[in-house]
């Protein structure tokens, strides 16, 4: 059942409102009629002119020197195999958003229904005034080769078979951490291989352009050994060939330095890794299940370095470490080619900056204080915000180096500036919030649990590792739903605050309430009786400790979804307000907003309180806070109430915690137009900051702003988040959307890892406990 959900979703995904992941934007103005005669006729006709006179000007005055054709006939696809080019286009579009998300690089996916090399070659070369680069995407061995090869030689544009490439270069990478840590040499070491296709080739010559000798190799396909003996070898398989006819893999591998797997899954035993040399190395990179589990191979000996292609794992050699950032360099100096220098230096940058310190955002995200280089850490994780600046330099050097650069940069420093500014350095923020919420998923209570989004989200959420659901409603009810819209509830939890089975839980939570309202107009009986309120039964299960977090407020008002948090849970001690909190995801990278729905007129000390608790929240994301106090006056432009109100509490704020970055009051144009701001104020703390922090006068002010930025802007948006409370109560937007829900969860989850210390044992029995609701529902 599960399998056929995460089919559904999937085809829901790619189907919903516009079919297909990518679209083309223009980048100019097009609105006005002198915008169009610009654009078309017939103003286009002047670089028309310019680019016929010479050709180059195609990169001044187009999109060519930012344009990558992701290229297939489809007949080697994932691991779905020859399945046609229509059925493939989902996977080049996939590959598009990767280039664009990592290394702003623009993709015209390109399905050709043509099997023949010559003729498929004929095609790609037809097609080099369009692009600035070519990346080939899953095409059969040995089709592939040829077709590399042909293209190479004829076109004048980057051209690179990832499949093949892309393994090569993140797995030398890896190979040459591991080396080092195991202390041998590359070229003293032995290989057993086992698959010869095309990235298993490639992988082997770039170890050997790195000083492995053919000799040393031993290597496996379908067919059993590669030897001398066989008649179906080409050239370059020839190189690795053996006398022995007769060898197989077991027999192979005992005593072998490095075992390389880009075969099938579970093909290598633990007894196996315990024959091998001392201090081994195993990159098993069968995917979805490697030649041996990383578990497994990890038990059957300390001494191991292990590798594999799996991201829930350590050492994930991950293709997308490579192609974007290798064609973003590329394309920078308008290489050529890529050619030998450019995959080493790629090679070389990645192993390098392995070793270096890791940004606080790379601990955050897979839930570690202090990764280092070591065994677990012998490649980059695909988030490291600083690859861009890394690789795609050094691919860039290595460009200019070996002469095939047509446009060499000349002031490094600046480029490494313009790199870091196409995305932004803070802009993997939801990717890092992710990673980390499946790192250690917490028990997160539903409160909505009879609404068809509340259930589509909390599978969801299930299935991807993010959290473990508790849903509260009408069993009844809730499998209507589920079964009606196919969502499979096996295994999750449902508890109903009103049902005769919950007496008990009701009745102890009951003397728990009135305990904390007993002087606060609350009588005994209406204590328990207010138990059967969803938003009161589960505020009191994340306060007694049976679940971490919840989440409500989808079909209430939002005070009517507050009100209990706060009397259940209550405030932290040193927090007078809490406070109502906005993440919008742009492409500048994400802006916090704050207060968006709770406080409607704060006083000054009020909202130096609220700038505080925001200041304190973005901090958990390893982000630091630059903060604009806004108004509709610049710093003492308008002496009214209203303005001096932000000015004053932009003093508090200073005072309260002098080294954050913080100013104020200023209009919200301005914390964004740093050119405005440095020449008419110089003297704000703002200047040449990226503002990523925006404290509203008022609630209205801040609710329009956000829902303007959401709905009209087009801008993502995850919250509210509830500040200040003592445990993880979070509050949905009216009709919030399933993915609104699941970004929820998400920041629920995050809280709860941060405001619930981690106990080993404390987290088994959390799980257990789960485990046992699930069961009795």
């Amino acid at each position: 059942m599960k399998k056929d959900l995460r089919r559904q979703q999937a085809l829901e995904y790619h189907e919903k409102g516009r079919p297909g992941k990518i679209e083309v934007v223009p980048t100019k103005e097009a609105k006005t009629q002198r915008d169009l005669s610009l654009a078309y006729s017939p103003g286009v006709a002047e670089p028309c002119k310019e680019i016929a006179a010479n050709k180059e000007d195609a990169y001044r005055y187009t999109a060519k020197g930012n344009l990558v054709g992701v290229i297939t006939n489809g007949t080697a696809v994932l691991g779905l195999g020859d399945i046609g080019p229509e059925a493939s286009k989902p996977v080049m579009e996939g590959k598009g958003v990767l280039f664009k998300i990592f290394a702003d690089i623009d993709v015209f996916d390109i399905e050709i229904n043509e099997k023949d090399p010559e003729k498929f070659v004929d095609i790609v070369a037809a097609l080099e005034p369009t692009f600035g680069g070519i990346n080939l995407e899953d095409i059969k061995a040995p089709e592939c080769f040829i077709i590399e090869q042909k293209l190479r030689e004829r076109l004048h544009i980057p051209v690179m078979h990832d499949d093949q490439h892309g393994t090569a270069i993140i797995s030398a990478a890896a190979l040459i951490n591991a080396l080092e840590l195991q202390r041998k040499k590359i070229e003293k070491v032995s290989f057993v291989v086992n698959g010869a296709g095309a990235a298993a080739m490639a992988c082997v010559r770039l170890y050997v352009s790195l000083g492995a000798r053919h000799e040393n190799f031993i290597m496996f396909d379908k067919d059993g050994v590669l030897h001398h003996g066989r008649t179906d070898l080409d050239e370059e398989k020839k190189k690795f060939a053996i006398n022995k006819s007769d060898i197989t893999l077991d027999k192979a591998i005992k005593d072998a330095d490095v075992f390389l797997g880009l075969s099938v899954g579970n093909v290598v035993t633990a007894d196996m890794v315990r024959s091998m040399a001392r201090n081994p190395i195993v990159f098993a990179m069968a995917n979805p299940d490697p030649e041996i589990p990383y578990d497994v191979a990890k038990a059957s000996r300390k001494d191991v370095i292990m590798a594999t292609g799996r991201s829930d794992c350590p050492n994930q050699v991950n293709n997308v470490l490579g192609f974007p950032y290798i064609f973003r360099g590329a394309l920078d100096v308008r290489a050529t080619q890529i050619n030998e220098a450019m995959k080493l230096a790629a090679v070389r940058a990645l192993a390098e900056l392995t070793k270096s310190p890791v940004p606080d955002i790379v601990n955050l995200a897979y839930n570690q204080k202090n990764i280092s280089f070591g065994p677990e850490y012998i490649i980059p994780k695909p988030l490291d915000p600083r690859l861009l600046s890394t690789v795609a330099p050094a691919v860039a050097r290595a460009a200019i180096d070996s002469g095939v650069a047509l446009q060499p940069i000349k002031n490094w420093e600046a480029y490494t500036v313009e790199l870091n500014k196409r995305l932004g350095l803070d802009n993997q923020l939801l990717r890092v919030i992710g990673i980390k919420a499946r790192s250690n998923p917490k028990r997160l209570v539903f409160a909505d649990a009879d609404n068809l989004k509340i259930l589509k989200a909390a599978q969801i959420v299930y299935d991807e590792g993010i959290a473990y659901p508790i849903l509260l409603g009408n069993s009844k009810k809730i499998h209507e739903i589920a079964g009606a819209n196919q969502i499979d509830l096996s295994d999750l939890p449902i508890i109903d605050p009103t049902g005769d089975e919950t007496e008990e839980m009701r009745n102890q939570f009951g003397n728990l309430f009135f305990a904390k309202r007993q002087r606060k107009g609350l009588n005994f009986y209406e204590s328990k009786k207010i138990m059967r309120d969803r938003n009161y039964f589960g505020a009191m299960m994340v306060e007694t400790g049976e679940a971490d977090a919840m989440i409500s407020g989808l079909s209430k008002n939002y005070p009517d979804t507050i009100r209990p948090a706060l009397q259940v849970i209550g405030k932290e001690d040193s927090v007078r307000k809490i406070a109502g909190m906005y993440i919008i995801i742009t492409k500048k990278g994400p802006l916090f907003l704050a207060d968006t729905t709770v406080n409607f007129n704060p006083t000054a000390e009020e909202l130096a309180e609220i700038t505080l608790l925001v200041a304190k929240e973005v901090r958990t994301f390893n982000i630091t806070p630059r903060i604009a106090m806004l108004s509709y006056s610049n710093f003492g432009s308008s002496s009214s109430p209203e303005a001096a109100l932000v000015a004053k509490a932009t003093k508090i704020v200073k005072q309260l915690e002098p080294t954050l970055v913080v100013d104020g009051e200023m209009q919200a144009s301005l914390a964004f137009n740093k050119e405005i701001l440095k020449d008419n104020y110089p003297f704000s703390e703002l200047v040449d900051k990226d503002v990523n922090t925006l404290i509203f006068p008022n609630l209205a002010a801040g609710n329009i702003a956000y829902n303007l930025l959401k709905e009209v802007g087009g801008a993502d948006a995850i919250g509210p988040i509830l500040l200040g409370l003592k445990k993880p109560v979070h509050v949905l937007q009216l009709g919030s959307s399933v993915r609104s829900i699941i970004n929820m969860a998400l920041i629920a989850v995050l809280d709860a890892q941060m405001k619930t210390p981690t106990n080993t044992h404390q987290e088994v029995e959390k799980t257990r406990w789960w485990k046992r609701k699930r069961n009795k529902t």
